[in-house]
């Protein structure tokens, strides 16, 4: 993956700016040599907000994506607009990656959680990782050196 060719990512929203929504993308920034384009746009709310209007937004929003992130954080406030988002993104092929709300542990029903391709954790490096292997088919192996010194 270089920077002329960056990973189309959409991370799930409701059309409002989450403290979850905005913390992927401090983990995505904060990685080296990882290039990303955000689909998505909660700030883009549409002028119809009628529950056909929204899905539509989702959908354009969505449609040039190769991977999808979903917050589970959604499922309490945004119930139908997350399941909306993870059935689109099924139906059009598209893996998601589920990441827990942050700092907490939602149980979600098997229903949601059979949507995901992936579950993730809150680190810079398995987010990566989990959407470079959804997106890309790239296997990242990579070895955590630790040194220590003996006396």
């Amino acid at each position: 993956m270089a920077q002329r060719d960056p990973i189309r990512v959409f991370v799930t929203h409701a059309f409002e700016l989450s403290d979850d929504y905005l913390r992927v993308f401090e983990f995505l920034e904060s990685a080296r040599n990882f290039y990303y384009r955000n689909c998505g746009g909660p700030e883009q709310r549409p002028v119809d907000t009628s529950t056909e209007g929204l899905h539509e937004a989702l959908r354009q929003q969505m449609a040039s994506a190769e991977a999808v992130v979903a917050l589970s954080s959604l499922y309490a406030m945004h119930r139908e607009l997350l399941v909306f988002q993870l059935n689109y993104a099924k139906a059009s092929e598209k893996p998601v990656i589920l990441l827990p709300g942050f700092g907490s542990e939602l149980v979600l029903p098997t229903a949601i959680v059979m949507l995901t391709a992936e579950r993730a954790r809150w680190e810079e490096r398995g987010l990566v990782d989990a959407i470079r292997h959804q997106a890309r088919h790239e296997e990242t192996t990579r070895w955590d050196t630790i040194e220590f010194k003996i006396d």
